[in-house]
This record gives C-alpha cells, structure tokens and sequence, in this order.
C-alpha cells in the first residue's frame, strides 16, 4: 500500500501539490468565474492534457514532438464526427415538411449535403455508435503514433529531425483536413454540435458538468502519469534520455521505449481534443496545425517540463496571457506574449514548478528564521547568585 501511494501520488509532497490543484480546479474556479470563464477555463484544461502528456514524451523521454496536436486534433475530430451525426439525426427527426427534406439530405452532416455527397461515407459509420467512437478516439491516434515511432525511432531518427518530422505531419493532416472538406467539413470544421446522447451540451448547467468532468480527466492522467513514470519504465525513460547507447548497450530495446512513449502521449492529447470539442462545441483543421502544437510545446516548458502539475498550471497561466494580451493589446499582444515567454524561461529554467520546488522551501526557511520565538536569554551572574 505505501508502495502504491508513493508512485500513483508521489509521496506527501506529491499528494499535497495534487490536492492544491484539485481544490483549486473544483471549488475555488466554479466559486469565483462566471460560467463564460469557466467554460475558458474548461477549454483552457482541455490543452493541459497535451502539456501533461509533453512532460512524459519530452520531459522524462527526451523525445520533442512539435507535431502533438496532431493527435490532439484526431481525438478531437473522432468526438466531433459523433456530434455531427447525433445532431443530423435529430434534424431527421425534426424533419416533418416537405421544405426541410428538400433543403438537406435527412439524417447527412449539412456540409456533406452542400458538397453533393448522398450517402454516407463508410469510414464515417463506426461514429453512430458512442462506445465506438470512444474506443476509436483512443485508438486512432495510438495506431498513428505506433506506426510513426517504429518509422522512426528503428532508424534512430530524433532529436530537431524528429520534431521536424512531426511538425510536417501536423501540416499535411491540416491540408488533408481542408481539402477533403466533402468528408470532413474542410476549412470550416466541424460545427453545429448539440446534443451528446440526448444531453444539450449548449446549457450553462451542461457546460459546467462538462467543466468538472475535464478536471477529474486531468487529475486522472496526472495520476497514471506519475504511476508510470514512478515505476521502472519511467527510470528506464530517463536513461534513454540521458545515456541512450549504454541503456542499448544493455539490452533494452530502446526504440520500442520510446514508441510506447509516444503512444501513451497521443492518447492522452487526443483525450484533451474530445474534451476541447465538448467545451466549445466544435472542431476545426486550424487547430491541428503547427501553431497549436508550438504552443502546447510552450505550456510544457513554461510549466516545467519534469512536473505533471507544473505543466497544468503552465498551460493556465499561458493560455490565460493569451487571452488577456489579445483583449486588452489587440495590436501588441503577440509580441508582449513572446516576451513574457522569454522572460519566465531566462528567470525559470526548470519552469513555475521548478520556481516553486526551490522557492517555497527557501520561504519558509526565512519565515521559521525570522518570526519564531527567540530562545530565552541566558541567567546572568547576579541572577543566578540569588537564586536558593
């Protein structure tokens, strides 16, 4: 049991900081925000999961992969397709005049209709079914990282040709996205969603459940991260990172390290980009690009790219400068983005997680040597003379 409790929660300090995030994320957020922040707030942890998941690829692999929303977005884009229908079945049944039949195809996605697609494509069936859609959520972009690490990672290809690579890969899934807009939506996405198994996800109560329902997939991916990388596949990690001939050398297949890895990572984003497509309601190829990817790159090293948490909290803080630059700089907001981003990687090397480590310590240091009680003043001669 206590071995348990040291690798799932990572010892007192580990359960500590995880209760701090944990209160902070459940009570004092949906205390404080209105429900339109806390649906920003929602969107925001929904990238966290591609920050949580660079901490394990990056941070304890060594493998940069500046191509992770690519995953993101598939996840994303499995959860939408099954939106998309759900909501064309509903018009279907909603279909009762002749008008509506005659302006759309019932029961079709309306931007296959307006490309003059009748029938439903064949890959687009297994997302009538929820528990399908699901499993191919996980599936999909497990299957693509598979085949990407072992073309990879067997040839020994990393470091900046690896992260090139991937970054490519995100601009070919996004031109593949826009141009087959008859199957995917094309520039535009995937929009209009509703309704999740009869569940109006457009309410604000609906918004909120789905706010909580983001966080408790956080703490439990920060949880079976730390579970991971607490055991001897997490050491392993390391060591590839660190000294990868002698771990080979050693007898431990290193690529296969490495794709496994990687494959946990992209499940986890695309968890984080059917999370995203239940807060905001859509999907689009934009965000499947290379800018995206960059900036969960960002929340990872703002964040601190050896902690879980600190990846969380990074993304809270970057995307929220985001949103702040752009509505109140409208004009400036990227370049004061940029600079802030500079300026915490120059002072915080190891992050706000590694600023905390040493930090709160040294804090508290001072405040136990400045403010306890002073020992009592030794007896001097004459008192002591007195003394019976």
């Amino acid at each position: 049991m206590n071995t348990l409790y040291r690798s799932m929660l990572g010892g007192r300090s580990g359960l500590i900081g995880l209760a701090i995030l944990a209160g902070l994320l459940l009570i004092v957020f949906p205390l404080l925000l209105e429900p339109f922040r806390l649906n920003m707030m929602g969107k925001y942890l929904s990238l966290a999961f591609v920050a949580i998941a660079l901490v394990m690829c990056w941070g304890y692999g060594g493998i940069m992969s500046l191509g992770q929303g690519l995953f993101w977005g598939l996840g994303g884009y499995c959860m939408a397709a099954f939106l998309k229908l759900e909501a064309a079945r509903n018009i279907a049944s909603e279909a009762g005049t002749d008008q509506i039949k005659a302006l759309s195809t019932v029961g079709l996605p309306d931007f296959m209709d307006w490309n003059q697609i009748t029938e439903l494509p064949w890959f687009w069936y297994p997302f009538k079914s929820f528990p399908l859609t699901l499993a191919l959520m996980i599936v999909v972009p497990t299957v693509i990282a598979y085949i990407i690490g072992t073309a990879m990672f067997k040839r020994r290809v990393g470091g900046v040709y690896f992260a090139i690579i991937t970054q490519a890969l995100c601009w070919a899934m996004e031109i593949l996205f826009v141009t087959r807009q008859g199957w995917t939506g094309g520039i535009n996405g995937i929009t209009d969603l509703r309704t999740l198994l009869g569940w109006d996800i457009r309410t604000p109560s609906a918004q909120s459940s789905i706010y909580f329902m983001t966080v408790v997939g956080i703490l439990v991916c920060i949880v079976l991260g730390r579970w991971l990388l607490n055991s001897k596949f997490g050491r392993l990690l390391v060591a590839v990172r660190d000294m990868e001939d002698r771990v080979r050398f050693s007898g431990y297949d290193v690529a296969n390290l490495k794709t496994t890895v990687f494959c946990i990572a992209a499940a986890m984003s695309a968890v984080g980009g059917a999370f995203f497509v239940l807060n905001v309601g859509f999907m689009s190829p934009k965000l499947v690009t290379i800018e995206p990817s960059i900036y969960m790159v960002i929340f990872c090293a703002v964040g601190g790219r050896m902690s879980l948490i600190g990846a969380v909290y990074g993304t809270l803080a970057v995307s929220y400068g985001r949103t702040f630059f752009s509505e109140e700089f409208p004009a400036l907001w990227y370049f004061l983005m940029g600079s802030v981003f500079i300026l915490v990687t120059m002072v915080f090397p190891d992050g706000l997680a590694g600023a905390a480590t040493r930090g709160v310590p040294a804090a508290w240091r001072w405040l136990t040597r400045n403010f306890r009680e002073p020992p009592p003043a030794p007896a001097t001669a004459a008192v002591k003379e007195a003394q019976p």
